[in-house]
């Protein structure tokens, strides 16, 4: 009997977990194609991060000062960070071209990431960036260059669907086959 009501608790657990569930998907190309959306209604589609994004960038800076004959170099340096947490979510601020959109996670003119299609990730749209050397990717974010990890370049856009259309599913099973003897 214990393990019935335990059974019982948990399918109600499970019930509300996935009632919870925002239900996203991978936003993606064929998605983009199958809908043909266009950049005003991608405006209003509200996008989340499937991963964390992480922007560095240095700044140097220093003093120098000749004695004997010797430079002499006290050297400051301050480092930016800015981190982009899985699930946060974003808008489409415009769309430079049909397979690229700039999605902004914060309020500012110029603070916005590009995304676009990559066929080693089927097609998801994912964060692009300027350059990649080896692992580190450049990228211009509210009009200064900063630098990401390859970890960042697979961070996708999420999309929530809601299915109001009717999918039918036809299932059965094979009974298989069996070897006839043939004397």
């Amino acid at each position: 009997m214990d393990s019935f009501k335990l059974l019982i608790i948990l399918v109600i657990g499970l019930m509300s977990f996935s009632s919870c569930n925002k239900n996203l998907h991978y936003f993606t190309e064929r998605m983009q194609n199958e809908y043909d959306w266009e950049e005003r209604e991608l405006k209003q589609i509200q996008f989340y991060l499937s991963e964390d994004i992480v922007l560095t960038r240095s700044r140097r800076g220093g003093k120098t000062r000749i004695k004997d004959g010797k430079i002499q170099v006290k050297d400051n340096s301050n480092v930016e960070e800015i981190k982009f947490k899985k699930g946060t979510p974003g808008t489409v601020i415009f769309s430079p071209k049909t397979d690229r959109v700039a999605v902004s996670f914060e309020s500012g003119a110029d603070k916005f990431l590009m995304f676009g299609p990559n066929k080693k990730a089927n097609g998801r749209f994912v964060l692009l960036a300027k350059d990649w050397d080896r692992n580190i990717g450049q990228i211009t974010y509210d009009g200064k260059t900063y630098n990401t990890t390859s970890e960042s370049a697979y961070a996708a856009l999420l999309v929530q669907l809601k299915g109001s259309g009717e999918v039918v599913y036809k299932s059965r099973s094979a009974d298989g086959r069996k070897v006839r003897n043939r004397n």
